[in-house]
């Protein structure tokens, strides 16, 4: 007898086409029978060891996390409900150009302190792993949910070339294709590239094509947070939409937001640039977030001259009053390349989080506040804190259009991604709530999609961006990753004001057929693993 029938379920099964009522069966971690209208139809109901009963709930697949910084969180924090309790069933990790695979001992070290604003130090993970392939068999001891690996383009440039802001040689460049092409064979579903962050950022465009073509001929795609989400930003969605095209690789645009004040209505002309390319058979995809502040570290609004040479080459510079101000310029003034060829704006930088426990009076203040109350200018209040919490705060960045946000949400190619930061006191709530907040706020109370169509934008849109022919929709022999919530009360808890709070009205969360969620509440299963790159 099968292990779990899930009874009376409205299953809406991600392929975007119109609910239907119906017995589930689970069994050996897969979906091995789905009866329709079996209560109504007077037929053989299915039987299982154990029941379900569904009456009211909606049956999905499991969502895909495409966008995601839990790296190490998923290693330190088994409990990791801060995503199971959303109905995340698969995470894809590695992004924005900086992650722990492929490393070295020096690079190791460079990266931990390049982004501990968003996993933390890693003083409490056991780093047993330098490559790609070691670092999935890490993830498959067992943890929360699925993850994906990217390759992070930063972090092979780290250990080819190093933190300098020049070119590659051509052995340099040998050596990046031959560490994304290692990566590839071991299992990552793709590369990402941070081209606001270094080293990333120093890498011309044909650097990046040669390496997508690495990618591509694995099946893979590329993920990269480009290089403005500011001034300039449709001339960077531009670059990488030619970039991928030259390559011939697919393309999946990180976070695809139209943010800061010159972008204010523009998603429009995002989209229609899109379009135009997919109608010239360009194959793109996206992901967002739903809502309107961004989320990084401070140390990331620097200018990238600033930042060349790593970490410890930005606190000495940071250190010195001359080269003080000149960053303060361009950051005030001229409009760093780290903000997005924006002035910065104080009062829309709020600090979410610091490594130093000692400085959290600056949390859940913008540094606009903060200078304020202490007399001081606010990059004078900034640069102490980067220099005293050594480059560790991260920030919420309140510079997003909601009109953009719905707009783009509605696209064709839309996939959601958290672009969760777990670190920090004070989180952006996204990492909480992104995925109950689609589904409550923008289908069940503002009707931007129906809910057929937002299921399908999390679930079977990002299953066939990562290749995976057995995830994404409610089919039997696919896998028994699912989702059971109510469409009348889901919703994100968390606020920007109470950013850990979980979510309401997903009970039931399902990953390779084992209960991750029951009744509401975290279980000690876990039954994720790495979820790597399916064969060409």
């Amino acid at each position: 007898m099968e292990e779990l029938v899930i009874r009376d379920a409205d299953v809406v099964d991600g392929s975007g086409d119109c609910s239907y009522r119906a017995d589930v069966v689970v069994d050996g971690g897969r979906i091995v029978s789905i009866v329709k209208e079996a209560a109504d139809a007077g037929c053989q109901r299915p039987k299982a060891r154990r029941e379900l009963d569904a009456e009211g709930l909606v049956l999905a697949p499991g969502f895909i996390d495409m966008h995601a910084h839990s790296d190490l969180a998923l290693l330190r924090d088994p409990d990791h409900s801060a995503k199971a309790a959303q109905g995340v069933t698969l995470e894809v990790l590695g992004q924005d150009g900086l992650s722990y695979a492929p490393v070295d001992d020096r690079t190791l070290r460079e990266v931990r302190r390049a982004i501990a604003g968003w996993n933390g130090s890693g003083d409490d993970v056991d780093f047993d792993w330098r490559s790609v392939g070691e670092y999935l068999d890490r993830l498959d001891r067992g943890i929360a949910v699925n993850a994906a690996y990217l390759i992070p383009q930063g972090t092979v440039r780290a250990l080819a070339v190093g933190w300098e802001d020049r070119e590659a040689t051509p052995e340099e460049l040998d050596r990046m294709r031959q560490l994304v092409a290692e990566g590839m064979e071991q299992g990552a579903v793709g590369m990402s590239s941070g081209l606001t962050y270094t080293p990333g950022m120093y890498a011309p465009d044909a650097e990046l094509t040669e390496l997508c073509r690495v990618v591509a001929s694995y099946g893979g795609y590329y993920c990269p947070h480009h290089r403005s989400y500011g001034a300039g930003a449709l001339e960077a969605y531009a670059e990488m939409v030619a970039l991928t095209r030259e390559a011939g690789c697919p393309l999946h645009l990180a976070h695809a937001t139209m943010n800061f004040g010159v972008n204010k209505g523009r998603a429009p002309e995002l989209l229609a640039l899109l379009d135009e390319a997919l109608d010239a058979g360009a194959d793109i995809t996206l992901d967002t977030y739903p809502y309107t502040p961004g989320c990084t570290t401070l140390v990331a609004l620097l200018p990238s001259w600033a930042s060349e040479g790593g970490p410890e080459e930005i606190l000495r510079r940071l250190a010195d009053d001359g080269t003080a101000e000149r960053i303060r310029h361009h950051l005030e003034v001229a409009g760093s390349d780290g903000c997005h060829g924006v002035p910065v704006e104080w009062e829309t930088i709020e600090i979410s989080g610091v490594g130093d426990p000692a400085l959290g009076e600056y949390v859940g203040r913008t540094v606009l506040e903060s200078a304020r109350a202490r007399g001081e200018e606010p990059w004078a209040v900034a640069r102490e804190l980067l220099l005293k919490d050594r480059l560790a705060p991260t920030i919420l960045q309140h510079v997003g259009h909601e009109e953009n946000v719905r707009e783009i949400m509605r696209h064709r190619v839309h996939t959601g991604g958290s672009d969760g930061i777990l670190q920090g006191a004070k989180p952006h709530p996204r990492a909480y709530g992104t995925f109950p907040r689609y589904l409550g706020h923008y289908v069940r109370e503002l009707g931007v999609l129906s809910l057929e169509e937002c299921v399908a934008h999390l679930t079977s849109r990002p299953a066939a961006r990562l290749r995976l022919p057995d995830r994404g929709l409610v089919r039997e022999g696919y896998k028994a990753d699912l989702v059971l919530f109510d469409p009348r009360t889901v919703d994100a808890g968390s606020t920007f004001a109470e950013p850990r709070t979980l979510p309401t009205g997903i009970p039931y969360v399902l990953v390779d057929g084992r209960f991750v969620i029951e009744d509401g509440q975290r279980t000690d299963v876990l039954a994720g693993r790495a979820v790597r790159r399916s064969p060409r």
